[in-house]
């Protein structure tokens, strides 16, 4: 991997993580709210569980890191997990994805300290 693999893959990896981390968040939020809320809420998680996978599949692209094709596939398998109401599931689920986009950038921060560019 060269330097500007290595800088957009570290990249990617970063955010895929933070906005995983945030998903996971919400689908802990949807699993505390009661009827009424719980219907809107899980339209609303499920629509940003979908603009997450729409960015993964950008990194995945930009980058031709399988890594995130795991992260992807974790993520639908997630998606399923909400739409079926299994909240505890879908919240280790994304854990696994995060796992994957961390991989990512933990591989490209090698690649950057071995270019001595950080």
């Amino acid at each position: 991997m060269d330097k500007k693999g290595a800088v957009s893959a570290f990249q990617y990896g970063e955010r895929a993580k933070s906005e995983l981390i945030i998903a996971s968040q919400l689908i802990t939020v949807l699993s505390g709210l009661k009827d009424a809320e719980r219907t809107g809420g899980k339209k609303i998680v499920l629509q940003c569980l979908e603009s997450i996978r729409i960015e993964l599949q950008f990194a995945l692209r930009g980058t031709g890191n399988q890594e995130f094709q795991k992260s992807i596939d974790n993520l639908n398998l997630a998606i399923s997990l909400v739409e079926s109401n299994d909240y505890d599931q879908a919240v280790k689920t994304i854990g696994a994805a995060v796992s994957n986009a961390t991989t990512v950038a933990m591989h490209a921060w090698q690649e950057l300290e071995k270019h001595e560019f950080i």
